[in-house]
């Protein structure tokens, strides 16, 4: 189901200048969940009105197709939040100087987990990330199982 309805999303999606940053599709078989996680290419925050606008666009457009969907579906559309997951270049670019964590087989003497600081993306398309140890290891995007921004509540 997800990849017949990831194209139509995207481009839905497209139309309005968003990112399609996670899509996940749950519930049941007889009431599916597609949970839906947008951002904007202003590098803007995501709003409740860039949620709705995008629902909107997007149930309108499930709903013309017949057959698409077999049943009764729910559709949440929100941000990334705040441990947003990091998964081309160009998010790994937008967000050099923050903190992420990591699993790659590239940080094995870390355990192959890591909270890293991003320091940038190389002209050969590596990302620069300094571990807790201040080492700075290169990765590429195929080295990365699973990165996600890091997220501390300030007391």
């Amino acid at each position: 189901m997800k990849q017949a309805l990831e194209p139509i999303v995207i481009a839905e999606l497209d139309a309005l200048a968003l990112d399609l940053v996670e899509f996940r599709v749950g519930g049941s078989r007889s009431r599916p969940v597609l949970d839906i996680r947008i951002d904007r290419r202003d590098l803007q925050k995501v709003q409740v009105g860039d949620c709705e606008r995008a629902s909107r666009a997007i149930e309108a457009r499930l709903d013309a197709a017949p057959g698409l969907i077999d049943s009764r579906y729910v559709l949440e559309v929100s941000s990334p939040g705040m441990e947003r997951p990091l998964r081309t270049l160009a998010d790994w670019r937008r967000f050099v100087g923050r903190t992420a964590n990591v699993t790659s087989v590239k940080l094995a003497d870390v355990g192959g987990r890591a909270e890293v600081d991003i320091v940038s993306v190389a002209d050969d398309e590596s990302i620069v990330v300094r571990d807790p140890k201040g080492i700075e290891h290169h990765l590429v995007l195929a080295d990365v199982s699973e990165a996600r921004l890091a997220f501390h509540w300030k007391p």
